[in-house]
């Protein structure tokens, strides 16, 4: 089985370098100074204390490694967007590209019946992008639980977690599927399949969508964010939008606004990856987050005060830093495939 981790960033480098020990075939896709020192000092990981090192094959351009098995996209969804022209070489007949993205993924409404059949979202596919270059059968969802941050080229420090969710957008527990938990397993990773991971994608953004933006416009960290009166009610706020959303579509919470807050002020004192994105001067992860409850909320005719205010207020923070906006004007050169770190 051959697997290629698309981004050697915090995530990706998280999965490649534990599959990798664990004895899996396992590739990555990176470049620059990211791609240099993989290729000098191998990939290396942090955890728990302990520097872990894999040395695996990388590359720049994916025809140097050639069709895969599975392609498991750790990037940010504004930067799966840029390069989904760019990941054609890894693609056989059979190939799975795993979105292991924040946020609701370009397949969304993919396996759906109905008004919402294959309904494509613009807001996190412009133009449709990923749609046609990569096909929605070829998707499995991904909900990611770890955190980690790049503390260096090729180094990356886990900060906690090691669950992921796994599912189908058909919600068949496939062969795929299950061989794709089975590596995450031998990897020392907890992989959960969901009949439905829709389900799990919206509680994951419940968090992101209010957390990341709050923490990005007041530089607070999750558990202040999440406890202090004032930020935890807008949060609230934004979160009921996004539910009720989310139910109209079809989707279920498997637990409530209040435990959900709570969680994340469990986690203490993080930087969320907004945060961390806004201080390193990074494109912002917003249209996923938040732009695409807007555009779901008129589908399905839903106010969101709350949510339009956070993000306008965010897009306008990041216009000044100049990290927003993330979609680049679609051209048809694939030299335009920039941002895959």
């Amino acid at each position: 089985m051959k697997i290629c981790i698309y981004g050697a960033g915090a995530i990706g480098a998280h999965i490649g370098v534990l599959m990798k020990l664990a004895g899996i075939d396992v590739s990555v896709i990176a470049r620059g100074a990211n791609l240099e020192a993989i290729k000098s000092n191998g990939l290396k990981l942090i955890i728990n204390g302990e520097e872990k090192v894999a040395r695996l094959p990388a590359a720049k351009e994916p025809a140097d490694l050639g069709p895969q098995d599975f392609v498991i996209v750790a990037l940010k969804s504004h930067q799966a967007w840029d390069a989904a022209d760019h990941m054609k070489p890894l693609l056989g007949p059979e190939t799975a590209v795993v979105t292991a993205q924040n946020g609701i993924p370009w397949w969304y409404f993919y396996g759906f019946e109905g008004q919402y059949a294959n309904l494509q979202l613009e807001s996190v596919d412009p133009r449709g992008r990923q749609w046609k270059a990569i096909g929605p059968e070829r998707a499995i969802g991904c909900t990611v639980y770890p955190a980690a941050e790049i503390v260096g080229p090729g180094v990356v420090k886990h900060t906690y977690g090691d669950r992921y969710g796994l599912g189908e957008p058909t919600r068949k527990e496939t062969d795929r599927v299950k061989k794709l938990a089975g590596a995450f397993e031998a990897a020392g990773l907890k992989p959960k399949i969901y009949p439905e991971i829709r389900n799990d994608i919206w509680l994951k953004l419940w968090g992101n969508l209010c957390f990341n933006p709050i923490s990005a416009l007041t530089h607070a960290t999750l558990d202040v964010v999440a406890t202090d009166p004032g930020t935890r009610m807008v949060a609230r706020k934004m979160m009921e939008e996004a539910e009720t959303i989310a139910r109209r579509i079809g989707a279920h919470f498997r637990v409530d606004i209040e435990r959900r807050i709570n969680g994340a002020a469990s986690v203490g004192a993080h930087r969320t990856s907004m945060l961390q994105d806004l201080d390193k001067k990074r494109p912002l992860e917003l249209d996923a987050l938040l732009s695409v409850i807007q555009e779901m909320g008129r589908l399905v005719d839903v106010q969101t005060p709350a949510v339009d205010i956070v993000l306008a207020l965010t897009k306008q923070m990041g216009r000044v830093a100049g990290v927003y906006p993330v979609y680049p004007e679609v051209v048809e050169d694939e030299a335009s495939n920039k941002i895959f770190e």
